[in-house]
């Protein structure tokens, strides 16, 4: 693996673990503003706790080492989760960039992290 490969990796990483942790902690906590989003989405307020915690194990899933198979569900959640908000938004009308700016990035750090990530945290198959 590339120097190159290993920043774009750690980089991607590092910036959807602070996304994903910081929006977790504000779905278990009910912020004002994170209610108001996800209640503006047409979702129950319970939902929050739902997401935060998962996100929060995602975070420790996809940092820590090991545990190839609970690595790459963590990453298939974030971006169903990522991509659902998106669509969420776009589908009630939200199309300004304060709205769809969070989902988009995150998605597109899901995906270089994904992609970039060293071999030792994936799975190799034996038929290939």
């Amino acid at each position: 693996m590339t120097k190159r490969n290993i920043i774009i990796y750690w980089v991607a990483t590092g910036l959807l673990a602070f996304g994903m942790l910081v929006s977790g902690l504000q779905q278990i906590f009910h912020t004002k503003e994170m209610t108001g989003m996800v209640v503006h989405l047409g979702y129950p307020p319970y939902f929050m706790n739902i997401l935060g915690i998962w996100k929060i194990l995602g975070v420790i899933a996809i940092l820590i080492p090991g545990f190839k198979l609970i690595k790459e569900w963590a990453y298939a959640g974030f971006f169903f989760a990522m991509t659902g908000a998106l669509v969420s938004h776009l589908a009630i009308g939200d199309d300004g960039l304060k709205e769809i700016i969070g989902p988009f990035m995150q998605t597109v750090f899901i995906i270089l992290s994904w992609y970039f990530r060293p071999v030792g945290r994936k799975i190799i198959s034996v038929n290939q």
